[in-house]
């Protein structure tokens, strides 16, 4: 065996080196720019099915740098209709991936399984067509309006009779917010863009 292929110099310049960079943009990538995750359940159902593997556009509203809690600079705000995924408020090292409805002061009411928000029924069609909303759980009832507190976000399952989400422990701070669901990139047959 030649010589070089013996030597410390050698083995940090081929491999370590590489390795260690790749790792570095690896990581970088998945902090601040893009996340991979996984569904778990079929809160999201005819969206995603459980077993979508997803990815998460992290800058789109400022990615958080870890551990200090500062975020870089947004893209745009959260709208309604996003699919976003958040730091669940009931278990903090829990993600959950959800349809943001109502925004910072919106008035939001379920009511004959349809959406109100501010008092208007909610008639997007590419956002909201084919679901139905239930009752259900205390912010959810049909006897009630409930009003989005500042910095926080009501979110809504797709599969509305399956989904614990807001009618049940209420509102997504703004800061548990990770970043918007934009690629089903696996199963094959399942690859596409999320609107």
């Amino acid at each position: 065996m030649n010589s070089k292929y013996r030597t410390w110099q050698y083995w940090r310049d081929e491999w370590v080196k590489p390795i260690l960079y790749a790792l570095i943009i690896a990581l970088v990538i998945r902090t601040f720019i893009a996340q991979p995750f996984k569904i778990p359940t079929s809160s999201m159902v005819p969206t995603f099915k459980p077993g979508d593997r997803i990815f998460v556009n992290k800058f789109i509203y400022g990615a958080k740098i870890p551990l200090a809690g500062i975020r870089f600079p947004k893209v745009r705000e959260p709208e309604r209709g996003d699919i976003i995924v958040f730091t669940s408020p009931v278990e903090r090292k829990k993600y959950l991936v959800k349809r943001l409805v109502g925004k910072p002061g919106d008035i939001v009411k379920i009511k004959n399984h349809r959406l109100y928000i501010n008092g208007k029924l909610v008639l997007e069609p590419s956002i909201f067509k084919n679901i139905e909303y239930f009752n259900m759980g205390k912010y959810g009832t049909s006897r009630e309006s409930v009003k989005v507190p500042p910095d926080s976000y009501f979110v809504l399952g797709d599969n509305s009779r399956n989904s614990v989400d807001s009618r049940y422990w209420g509102f997504v701070p703004k800061e548990n917010v990770a970043g918007k669901v934009f690629l089903i990139h696996w199963p094959v047959g399942r690859i596409r863009v999320v609107e």
